[in-house]
């Protein structure tokens, strides 16, 4: 098989379709400030960010700076409303939990998200995919969200740690993310759930598939 080739997944808009469920627990939360999220701002403004950083930039629109036990309280009140939403319209993209095992045996698989941990750990175990990840990093892990590369750099401080020594490709659907892989310095494919596909080739993408069906082990590889 050659040289084996680590994965890196983000997890929300690649592996389950679930910004549309993000976007109504944010508004959930930020109807008591008066606001909310418009589906067109979140994909232009929110889409890579963690909560943190998603109530940091909405609530500073005024000019007003949130202290971190005001975010921590905001992060902690949509946690709950959006497990509530997530675990009635749990949607995975068709294919992701094929990807995972198919990549899986070629190499160890990473979720680099920012996610927290508790959905991207049960939407692994209900896909039936969680033996097949090696480690996850989550919003919890990481000090700053995409498009920062600190959460790829993480995810390449964990391949080390498990002991992989060849390479890595960065699967991806936002622009940020996209942007955090390139400055981590991988090779990165988008899927273009999120964005259009030239606007993911602009941000740096390595190459682009439409689907989870055209992320073959063949396009993966390629690139990296």
């Amino acid at each position: 098989m050659g040289t084996r080739m680590a994965t890196l997944l983000d997890f929300d808009g690649v592996l389950v379709d679930s910004e549309p469920v993000h976007l109504a627990a944010f508004n959930d939360v930020l109807a008591r400030h008066g606001i909310a999220i418009t589906e067109a701002e979140y994909a232009k403004r929110y889409l890579s960010l963690d909560d943190a950083g998603v109530f940091r930039t909405v609530l500073s629109r005024g000019g007003r700076t949130l202290r971190e036990d005001e975010v921590r309280a905001l992060v902690a009140a949509k946690a709950p409303r959006f497990m509530e939403r997530f675990e009635t319209a749990f949607r995975p993209f068709p294919g992701a939990a094929d990807l995972i095992a198919r990549r899986a045996t070629r190499g160890p698989v990473g979720i680099v998200s920012g996610a927290l941990e508790r959905e991207i750990e049960f939407a692994l175990t209900r896909m039936g995919v969680r033996e097949s990840v090696a480690f996850i990093v989550s919003a919890e892990k990481t000090l700053a969200s995409k498009p920062d590369p600190a959460s790829f750099v993480l995810g390449l401080g964990e391949l080390r740690r498990i002991g992989h020594e060849g390479g890595a490709v960065a699967v991806e659907d936002s622009i940020g993310g996209v942007t955090a892989a390139k400055r981590a310095g991988l090779r990165c494919v988008a899927v273009s759930h999120s964005y259009g596909r030239d606007d993911l080739l602009l941000a740096g993408a390595d190459a682009v598939v439409a689907n989870l069906a055209a992320l073959t082990d063949g396009v993966l590889e390629s690139v990296a």
